[in-house]
């Protein structure tokens, strides 16, 4: 795919929705660390659901740690891997305490190395929580760069060198909130809504589908 087809991808995509954001619920940087290390193989609605009774209560590092392992694991056991997830928080949330003044670190290695946070965690974080033109690449952001041309690569980390290196720098803030929920919605793994896609002409996947 040329610069300029895909210049008018993201041209259309920023004028449909000038404004994408996550649409896991949160309101400061811990929340969100939280919310995504949860999001790992579920929903964004399962997660959102679980949240919504666990901020209330403990949104904080402190707070969660003070809370426990079990009574954390109550409020998030409907989510998968639940067990797992809460002990990576509360190890999260003591190296926070301890290492951090109870802070998100602004760090990708300081981030990366907090317990189940990955490169697409951190790269979620520092997007969203901190503004920084990172692109995070997840199962439908690597399904929609390679099928749409727009990135191809091999493995989500080739996806997303390719996505950074391509991406014109004034899309590269908001690139992967538009590539994810274009994945999500339109551009889906079975059966791609190609009829309604609004950049189904710039596209250079083969087999569109035509109802």
């Amino acid at each position: 795919m040329n610069a300029a087809r895909r210049r008018k991808i993201y041209e259309r995509f920023a004028a449909a929705n000038p404004a994408p954001h996550t649409e896991l619920a949160y309101s400061t940087p811990f929340e969100l660390l939280v919310a995504v290390v949860l999001s790992a193989q579920a929903t964004d609605v399962s997660v959102n659901k679980a949240t919504a009774k666990l901020f209330p209560v403990a949104n904080t590092p402190a707070a969660i740690l003070a809370l426990g392992e079990d009574e954390l694991k109550s409020y998030i056991k409907t989510i998968g891997l639940f067990n797992t997830k809460a002990k990576n928080i509360l190890k999260t949330c003591h190296t926070l305490v301890a290492e951090h003044g109870g802070e998100v670190p602004r760090d990708r290695d300081a981030l990366e190395a907090l317990p189940g946070v990955g490169r697409k965690t951190a790269n979620v974080v520092l997007n969203s929580a901190f503004g920084e033109p990172t692109i995070a690449v997840d199962t439908h952001i690597f399904r929609v760069a390679n099928r749409t041309g727009i990135a191809p690569g091999a493995n989500v980390r080739a996806v997303e060198d390719e996505l950074v290196r391509v991406t014109p720098d004034e899309f590269k803030h908001n690139a992967h909130h538009w590539l994810l929920l274009h994945g999500r919605y339109v551009c889906k793994a079975r059966k791609p809504a190609c009829p309604t896609c609004l950049i189904a002409d710039l596209c250079e996947y083969r087999d569109k589908t035509t109802a």
